[in-house]
């Protein structure tokens, strides 16, 4: 399985948003995004977007006030989970025009279904943008 998790935080440490696509207990969950959030927020700017933590390698990028954290199996390709980042920013802009923690906020619901347009099971399985938003935009018609 290539991602484990995919994480929106905000600059205080507060989760926003959680996706895992393994099974752990809401107790380990609640552990790992605590050791995680503190070893990722910690870090400069000079220091690289990688770190290896249990037996995860956590991919983040910082985009305002929100942080992005990936974690990836240890022979996953780092530019890729990069990537991947900029590919959900840049989908989650298009759809709210760029977005903040008050748009992941009031619209978890969208944020999740954009995530899930793009990744299955742990696998990235779309990447167009205008694929993975013509689903939301019928729904917003539709209401």
């Amino acid at each position: 399985m290539g991602i484990r998790f995919v994480l929106l935080v905000n600059k205080q440490g507060q989760t926003r948003l959680a996706q895992y696509y393994e099974h752990l207990t809401i107790q380990e969950r609640r552990a790992l995004e605590g050791e995680i959030v503190r070893k990722c927020l910690t870090r400069t700017e000079n220091q690289c977007s990688f770190v290896e933590h249990r037996n995860y390698k956590v991919v983040y990028r910082r985009y305002a006030s929100l942080f992005f954290l990936v974690g990836v199996d240890n022979d996953e390709n780092e530019l890729a989970i990069l990537e991947f980042i900029h590919l959900l920013v840049e989908t989650m802009d298009r759809h709210f025009g760029n977005v903040c923690e008050l748009d992941i906020m009031f619209h978890l619901e969208k944020a999740h279904f954009m995530l899930e347009e793009m990744v299955m099971n742990g696998y990235i399985v779309e990447t167009s943008k205008s694929n993975i938003l013509t689903p939301i935009q019928l729904l917003d018609k539709a209401s």
